[in-house]
């Protein structure tokens, strides 16, 4: 997460990742998308792609981190898996 944020923070959107990152958790309070577009004066259909984009930015991330952490590039998936498991538990 750091590492987007970084990227967010030079792209000068900072305020955005702060935002996305919220909707990315799964936690009572988090904002709408039609929250954030309002304060950020964006349509909900900006805010929709910008979100996925963030998403997809994260995952990829993710995995990087991650295969720096298993021998091979097959166990970055279970690793995946794994680490999934144990954070809704």
């Amino acid at each position: 997460m750091a590492r987007l944020q970084e990227e967010y923070r030079g792209a000068a959107m900072c305020g955005s990742s702060i935002k996305m990152k919220k909707m990315l958790m799964d936690e009572p309070g988090r904002p709408s998308q039609a929250q954030v577009a309002i304060e950020f004066d964006m349509t909900e259909n900006a805010v929709k792609q910008a979100f996925y984009r963030f998403r997809q930015r994260y995952q990829t991330l993710l995995r990087d981190e991650i295969a720096h952490t298993v021998a091979t590039p097959v166990d970055i998936e279970d690793e995946l898996r794994h680490l999934i498991s144990v954070v809704r538990a």
